[in-house]
């Protein structure tokens, strides 16, 4: 039995209408032994019907001052409530939904805070926890099983406590079911601000932490300094479009000609000091050369560090006349001799020893591009954008990236920090690392999927917004494509997203329509309101009218894994293990102290 607190006196569909006895209105009560809250906003009562108990959540609660009854000699006005069915109790225990609805005279009970913990701890491990419900101070645990198996979704206005809830969520998995994934499951950070580069999430041998940098040059002895790439990945069409946004009628098709020589021709001895010195033949002795290929073919000597051949090239002009070069002021002809004379012993001395992969392209490109303007098949205007793209670029990659066949060495949880590198770089990265792992686990996992990979985005809108105006339409559609390929299709393969944001009204409507469970902080912001509002069907109007409220740290928790929307108080997590996102303390930065001392 339990404490009776009134009865159904109407009945709207699944709204119901209770009278309340006046003495139920005690925030807390004790009955043998149980420990009861009295009837308020989002507290649980049992309505009994035959031999079922029917839960409803008190939604609302009014005085009917049309009538009036005694108690103790005094009059009062009768107290009413507005509840909503959410599910019932039967032997098998709970179940959500509602199937049962109370006729009028139904007697109303409280419920005890064993029978609310039953309600959310059902057939799920309830030690999986990262805090307590917020008005009934219940510790429950969440259902972590189907929870990582979907794409989960944090959002909140900075300061929120959205950070701390990221980290809380992976630190409890991490901590607590480290046997249990270890060897099945990866996990990569894409970390925009740092905020995961010390003890936070798992330890430290469980974790590598790459720390990219574009304002100085990397320590070529620190692994963590730069991000791996095989060097197969890197001469890949989908890998060089992506990373010099190449268009795809004009570029894709020239950036494709370019790879397709490599795979030819690259792993031959020589190849490329051959294939200069081939260009350079043709350029010269070409029926009408093209003016632009002067400096194509100059840039090649300077990248190559031959004085010689720019010396040599210095003293070649285009003559308009027939479209033809001169050395010294003889034309040099179709017939190759008057190169084989002045020019081909030159250009024989050009090396390509010592050149990296990153120089082994911009040479290939300047080469092919050669190539093609004599043969016809392009336009320098067209490709000229692309081809100062890979220049500038590449100054900033080669600090970020390193390509090689030496394997890195793969661990349980993988932190990118991409604090202290330029905006070009961090629009790019992202896209680079999320087609990285998609690509590498849909091409080797079994089918179904024997292995998961976790993508964790933080501060997502920064490479998921649909509304930035520092790129071209093009290049933000290609963008978005790709993170909504992988957020649609990537689940059937066993790979899962966690985005974290402050601002979801600004990412794709089409990712976050995908996601499947949520942790919503305060929002105040009315475009972020209505796209939680249009895009969460799980999540009732008494929780979302919550959320510009919540305080530090609170969120309501709803989707597929959670049959029911819950408002939790996530817990704090110790100092070290505290994403490095906390504000500043004025009162002790300001303090007399610090002052003094900096006297």
């Amino acid at each position: 039995m339990s404490i009776r607190v009134g009865e159904v006196i109407a009945v709207h569909g699944t709204k119901l209408v209770l009278k309340i006895d006046e003495q139920s209105s005690k925030e807390t009560l004790f009955y043998e032994g149980e420990k009861y809250k009295g009837v308020s906003i989002r507290e649980y009562l049992s309505i009994q019907r035959g031999f079922r108990d029917i839960v409803c959540m008190v939604e609302g609660e009014f005085l009917d001052e049309g009538r009036t009854e005694l108690h103790d000699g005094r009059q009062t006005f009768v107290r009413k409530v507005e509840a909503r069915p959410i599910g019932y109790f039967d032997s098998a225990g709970f179940t959500q939904g509602i199937k049962y609805l109370p006729m009028i005279q139904d007697a109303a009970y409280l419920l005890s805070e064993e029978k609310i913990r039953s309600i959310f701890d059902r057939k799920i491990e309830s030690d999986f926890r990262i805090g307590t419900m917020l008005k009934e101070e219940i510790a429950i645990g969440l259902p972590w099983k189907r929870l990582f198996n979907s794409h989960i979704g944090i959002f909140g206005n900075t300061g929120s406590g959205k950070s701390n809830t990221l980290a809380k969520l992976y630190t409890v998995l991490f901590d607590q079911k480290l046997p249990l994934i270890t060897g099945k499951s990866r996990f990569i950070i894409l970390d925009f601000n740092g905020e995961y580069g010390g003890e936070q999430l798992a330890a430290a041998d469980h974790k590598a932490v790459y720390t990219l940098s574009t304002l100085t040059n990397p320590d070529l002895d620190d692994p963590s300094s730069r991000f791996p790439l095989s060097v197969q990945e890197f001469w890949q069409l989908e890998t060089m479009a992506l990373l010099f946004q190449a268009t795809p009628n004009t570029q894709k098709p020239f950036l494709n000609r370019v790879i397709a020589g490599w795979e030819r021709y690259g792993a031959i001895p020589g190849s490329l000091e051959n294939y200069t010195k081939w260009a350079f033949k043709i350029a010269f002795c070409a029926g009408e050369v093209k003016p632009a290929t002067l400096d194509l073919m100059r840039t090649v000597a300077k990248l190559m560090e031959n004085q010689q051949v720019q010396e040599m090239l210095a003293n070649i002009t285009w003559h308009r006349t027939g479209g033809r070069f001169m050395y010294n002021r003889a034309f040099i002809g179709t017939d190759g001799a008057q190169y084989a004379l002045h020019v081909g012993p030159t250009v024989e001395t050009l090396s390509a020893d010592g050149l990296d992969v990153f120089d082994q392209l911009v040479l290939r490109v300047n080469l092919q591009l050669i190539s093609d303007l004599n043969a016809g098949y392009v336009q320098f205007e067209h490709i000229q954008p692309l081809l100062k793209r890979v220049e500038s670029s590449l100054a900033n990659l080669r600090k970020v990236l390193c390509v090689s066949d030496v394997p890195a060495e793969e661990r349980l949880l993988t932190v990118i920090s991409m604090r202290r590198c330029n905006n070009e770089v961090k629009k790019v990265l992202p896209l680079l690392f999320a087609k990285h792992y998609y690509n590498d686990h849909k091409d080797t996992v079994a089918n179904p999927p024997d292995r998961t990979v976790h993508l964790i985005i933080d501060e997502a809108h920064n490479i998921l917004s649909a509304q930035s105006a520092r790129e071209s339409e093009t290049w933000r559609d290609y963008r978005l494509e790709q993170f909504e390929e992988i957020i649609k299709e990537g689940r059937k393969f066993g790979m899962f997203i966690t985005i974290a944001s402050q601002r979801p009204a600004d990412i794709s409507p089409t990712i976050v329509s995908q996601i499947h469970n949520f942790f919503i902080h305060r929002l105040v912001n009315d475009r972020d309101l209505y796209l939680v509002d249009n895009t969460i069907s799980t999540l009732d109007a008494l929780s979302r009218s919550l959320i510009p409220g919540l305080s530090q740290g609170c969120c309501v928790v709803t989707g597929t894994a959670f049959e029911l929307p819950m408002v939790i108080q996530v817990d704090r997590l110790p100092g070290s293990k505290q994403p490095a996102s906390e504000d500043v303390d004025l009162e002790k930065l300001w303090s007399n102290d610090v002052a003094d001392g900096l006297e």
